[in-house]
């Protein structure tokens, strides 16, 4: 497929690689409370829902700042908010170490979250560059930045141990900065705005921007979101956690062991986009959810012994999961959720193609949301029922709801449109209208 009229495969390159690069920073800076949030826990002497909440928080602001900082994208360009968020990003991190209480710990992490909201502007900034039968590649290769909550679950508690939180977090702002700058010296206006800028045409309105997310199609693609991404940021968060409290292991060692969630959960985000193109969306979709039943059914099974009445007397077992077999599971895990990730922000650009930033906002919106309520739930119950496994318990129920209301209405979708073909029809990607 030829490029864009007027841009050059190394224009794609550029924007991409520049996207995909400062999204990886300002990701690892999102996800920082994971590893920095175990010190802290450690000498406030908070409850597990207290440092679930806390954990939480950054997702907050990353979530609902999505829908604002995909429409300012829109009208203002993605090499104008790029650096702009990191630079105020940059100065809420380096801030909140002068913090030395809790509340005021929670507003710091609500600065600290603006870093999320970053997804978006780069979504935003990628889909104008590339035409759209590669867009699910790009935009997957762009989305793989979230391996950045890797790199803060590899190296991040090496940091904690040489310099404190104190300086880990200083190191963490003094990087963004620098990206900040290097991005806004080094990339390029995107073509729409450049065309803007030309005709001298004025920016598209709020709500021209915000009129899509009437149409329910919209939230479907949301609520799909909210749990391939949404409890990927939950589980990057919550595991050091797991590993430290149920197999009692030192927070490097459960750093790592999250990393290894993490990475697969990021960079096979590229081949997820380009299983979209390929064989459609729909299919991806379905893949992840039916792997992640069988997965999340395990996981979610507790530490048991067995007593059973013997022809000799009292039979006893136990069943669990070894830390190695339960590492295995959370990569498969995390494998299947980078591709859903993919397959739902393949849909926005092809259904909404003016519309990417306030439709990919409130989708990704939605998504962050899981990663703040996530946690605190995930805290709750810990607090409520004692029982390790029980967050996995929750993301079973969440993702066999997802699936069954997926399968639902895309089977009336294909009955309401095309009756006979209906059994054929409903795993590949036919064009919908916008409200299904």
């Amino acid at each position: 497929m030829p490029a864009l009229d007027g841009v050059t495969r190394g224009d794609q390159y550029r924007a991409l690689g520049l996207s995909t690069f400062a999204f990886t920073v300002c990701f690892a800076v999102w996800t920082i409370f994971s590893i920095i949030g175990v010190q802290i826990k450690q000498d406030l002497g908070l409850s597990d829902t207290q440092f679930g909440l806390l954990v939480a928080t950054p997702i907050l602001t990353g979530s609902v700042s999505r829908i604002f900082l995909g429409v300012w994208t829109e009208q203002f360009g993605g090499r104008i908010m790029f650096p702009l968020q990191m630079m105020v990003t940059a100065v809420a991190v380096w801030l909140l170490t002068s913090v030395e209480t809790y509340e005021i710990f929670l507003l710091a992490a609500l600065g600290l979250g603006l870093a999320g909201g970053s997804f978006i502007i780069g979504v935003a900034y990628t889909s104008r560059w590339f035409e759209k039968e590669r867009q699910g590649t790009a935009l997957g290769i762009f989305g793989a930045g979230n391996v950045g909550a890797a790199v803060t679950n590899f190296a991040a508690p090496f940091l904690v141990v040489a310099m404190g939180w104190e300086g880990t977090a200083r190191v963490y702002a003094i990087v963004l900065a620098v990206t900040a700058v290097l991005f806004y010296a080094l990339a390029k206006t995107d073509p729409v705005h450049a065309e803007r800028h030309r005709t001298g045409e004025g920016p598209v309105s709020t709500s021209q921007q915000l009129a899509p997310l009437k149409n329910i199609q919209v939230w479907r693609f949301s609520t799909y979101y909210f749990f391939v991404f949404g409890a990927f940021v939950a589980l990057a968060s919550f595991l050091p956690r797991y590993y430290t409290g149920a197999y009692g292991l030192e927070l490097t060692t459960a750093g790592v062991f999250a990393g290894l969630y993490s990475l697969p959960g990021s960079v096979f985000r590229a081949l997820g986009g380009w299983m979209s193109d390929k064989w459609g969306a729909r299919f991806v979709m379905y893949l992840t959810f039916i792997v992640s039943l069988i997965v999340l059914f395990v996981m979610s099974y507790p530490q048991t012994s067995y007593t059973v009445s013997g022809i000799d007397g009292p039979i006893r077992f136990d069943f669990g999961l070894s830390v190695g077999v339960f590492v295995a599971l959370t990569v498969i895990l995390g494998f299947v959720m980078s591709l859903g990730k993919a397959a739902v922000y393949k849909h926005i650009p092809v259904y909404y193609p003016s519309h990417v930033g306030s439709v990919g906002g409130l989708v990704g919106m939605i998504g962050g949301l899981g990663g703040f309520f996530l946690p605190i739930m995930f805290g709750a119950l810990l607090d409520l029922t004692g029982v390790w496994t029980a967050p996995f318990m929750l993301l079973f129920v969440l993702v066999a709801v997802s699936t069954v209301w997926m399968h639902v209405a895309i089977r009336r979708m294909e009955r309401r449109r095309h009756p006979a073909l209906a059994e054929e029809r409903y795993l590949s990607d036919v064009p919908e209208a916008p409200v299904p």
